[in-house]
């Protein structure tokens, strides 16, 4: 129903009768309705012009009777008129009853996802993926799928990525052809390079125009060949639920990017009888045992060593309860790598904190006191910075892991837990071996002292220190928490000055993206909406996807956000100084973040006096929603 006085003479108009929209037109007094779509490519009759008593379509000037729907193309162009009724109330227009849908291929996808257990989408509607949308609206009605719509979909991907780290299981993120697809490969780069699991969608152009140089059209298969482990076009005559399968699989197994390509019209085709493609059957216990002579060198370097080190990456995550238990039997100091940050409590009595430049005192300590070396799930990045002058037992589930940079001295292929269980079973000590707990408490004390000046200090300016910023976060932050964290200075203060209770961790750890850190914590609180999240971002990282504050603000996710905010692209203005050049282009100018957030309908506040950080904070954390303290930091402060 329209009001009649909302159309003037001799004007057309787009009216949404149900799910079909109609062209509406009033000419010498009388009210006509034919169906919006121009038969010719889809133009929206109702944003069209009347002229000479006809509508003429606005993409290609196709003309057609307002009344009786007719073409001046000819029959073979005609278009579906509706019946009219001028009530007291209103202008009317009738239209059927919307058919039963159909089955679609898009349908058989998303069944086969959720059968999967991929039930999370970050991604945006566009016109060439409307199909598989209304397949995810379908599923999204039913209570069987969650989506999230964002701005931009490079946050989409960081989303799912982060997602994956935190859960093992894979969500999708999707977006149309061309640069909606291309938009993800960052998110997807820093999926494949921290070995996370995701799903992405991407829509196509029609089949008829793809290679052709057509609007949009870019060859997805090969944009997405090196960020992917598997990547597929899905045709009319594909097995389709392989396919799906096949991604997921592949996203699982292989730790990376499963990818499927949709052209526009294979999304609504009518799906053939296919059988349900679930994972039973399909998967294997991961949980290798490693081979007897790899297991028995191994424990006869233990045997021989007097101050065992134990070093943890981000792969070891699923398997703390086995080596710490191991560690326990050698009274073994822990060292973390950055990225496996929060593995194991700062507060265990041989938790010695990261390792490496993002790192402590007592973790560089330790290391360089240790006649052995047992690594397990780390992959020996730079940044990490493991000794290689020390003998070193690896311990991997990749073979491509093991001696990945250089030689070591016993590599052993197995699970992380299995393995240490294992070490455990057999263990033989050294007499002499040390108990190097008490050193341990004394790095410990000797590092806190000087954490507690740092964040004592006054940097001034109205500045707040990054030292102060951790140190109330450490007494702060729910131990059940989420934390993601950005790529900047504020993320080296965090792996310093942050001590973990059992907080999780997410970061760009080997990609090292900046603006990872606010999309990640969107696909935290997806993944455990029950936990609290906070994001610790600098104003560089979060100026590139700001926009998803109304994101966490439209579902209700409860985030915190501690942005530091110095006003500088400060790593960078260190690393150019450290080369002895000119600092250049590294300045930012920043709004007012905690206004933006208000405007937003988030809550923000600004804290520049160390005095008022910590009462910020607990608000921030109490805002049962999207929060945001905005704290300004000195760029010198790390």
């Amino acid at each position: 129903m329209i009001d009649p006085d909302s159309l003037d003479e001799g004007e057309v108009m787009v009216c949404p009768v149900g799910l079909k929209s109609v062209a509406v037109t009033k000419l010498g007094g009388e009210f006509g309705a034919i169906d919006n779509r121009c038969p010719h490519q889809g133009g929206p009759l109702g944003q069209g012009t009347l002229e000479n008593g006809k509508i003429r379509c606005p993409w290609h000037g196709y003309d057609f009777d307002p009344f009786t729907g007719q073409a001046a193309g000819g029959p073979d162009f005609d278009v579906t008129t509706y019946p009219v009724e001028v009530r007291a109330d209103g202008v009317y227009v009738g239209t059927p009853p919307p058919a039963s849908p159909v089955r679609t291929v898009s349908d058989v996808l998303i069944e086969t996802m959720i059968d999967w257990g991929v039930d999370t989408v970050f991604g945006m509607v566009g016109h060439s993926n409307l199909g598989l949308a209304e397949a995810m609206h379908r599923a999204e009605t039913e209570g069987k799928l969650r989506y999230f719509g964002i701005r931009h979909e490079g946050a989409a991907a960081f989303a799912a990525s982060a997602y994956g780290k935190l859960t093992g299981r894979p969500a999708a993120c999707f977006g149309i052809a061309g640069p909606g697809s291309t938009n993800l490969l960052t998110g997807l780069y820093d999926a494949k390079a921290d070995r996370a699991p995701v799903l992405a969608l991407s829509g196509n152009v029609d089949s008829s125009v793809a290679g052709k140089g057509a609007f949009q059209d870019i060859d997805l298969l090969a944009a997405f060949a090196d960020v992917s482990t598997f990547s597929a076009m899905v045709r009319s005559g594909s097995d389709h639920a392989e396919l799906m399968a096949m991604a997921i699989k592949h996203a699982v197994l292989a730790r990376g990017v499963g990818h499927l390509v949709l052209p526009d019209e294979v999304q609504v085709l009518a799906a053939p009888p296919q059988p349900g493609s679930g994972p039973a059957g399909r998967m294997p216990d991961l949980r290798v045992a490693p081979p007897a002579q790899a297991l028995r060198d191994a424990r006869a370097r233990i045997a021989v060593a007097t101050r065992p080190v134990i070093v943890v990456g981000a792969g070891a995550k699923a398997d703390m309860a086995q080596i710490t238990s191991l560690a326990e039997r050698l009274n073994a100091p822990i060292l973390t790598t950055f990225k496996a940050k929060g593995q194991i409590s700062d507060r265990h009595p041989l938790a010695c904190g990261v390792l490496g430049r993002s790192g402590t005192p007592v973790a560089s300590w330790m290391m360089n006191k240790a006649d052995l070396l047992l690594v397990f799930g780390a992959s020996f990045s730079n940044h990490s910075g493991i000794s290689p002058f020390t003998p070193t037992v690896q311990v991997d589930t990749d073979p491509l892991m093991l001696g990945r940079f250089r030689p070591v001295t016993v590599p052993v292929l197995g699970d992380a837990g299995v393995t240490a269980h294992a070490m455990t079973e057999g263990l033989r000590l050294h007499p002499a071996i040390v108990d190097q707990r008490p050193e341990v408490a004394e790095r410990w004390a000797v590092w806190r002292t000087e954490k507690a000046r740092r964040a004592a200090a006054d940097p001034g300016s109205g500045r707040v220190s990054a030292a102060a910023v951790f140190h109330e976060l450490n007494e702060l932050a729910p131990e059940n928490a989420v934390i993601t964290v950005d790529v900047g200075n504020h993320a080296y203060s965090f792996g310093r000055y942050f001590e973990p209770a059992s907080q999780s961790v997410l970061m760009s750890g080997y990609l090292g993206s900046i603006g990872f850190g606010f999309p990640a914590a969107l696909g935290a609180w997806a993944a455990v909406p029950d936990r609290p999240v906070i994001a610790v971002t600098g104003d560089g990282g979060f100026g590139q996807y700001l926009a998803e504050v109304t994101t966490a603000v439209k579902y209700g996710m409860n985030i915190t956000h501690i942005l530091l905010n110095n006003g500088e692209l400060a790593k960078i203005s260190e690393e150019q100084r450290s080369a002895e050049y000119a600092v250049w282009q590294t300045s930012l100018l920043n709004p007012d973040f905690s206004a933006l957030a208000r405007d937003c309908g988030a809550f923000g506040k600004r804290v520049s006096d160390r005095a008022d950080l910590a009462t910020a904070l607990r608000e921030a954390l109490d805002h049962p929603g999207p929060a945001m303290v905005e704290i300004l930091t000195d760029p010198g402060s790390h």
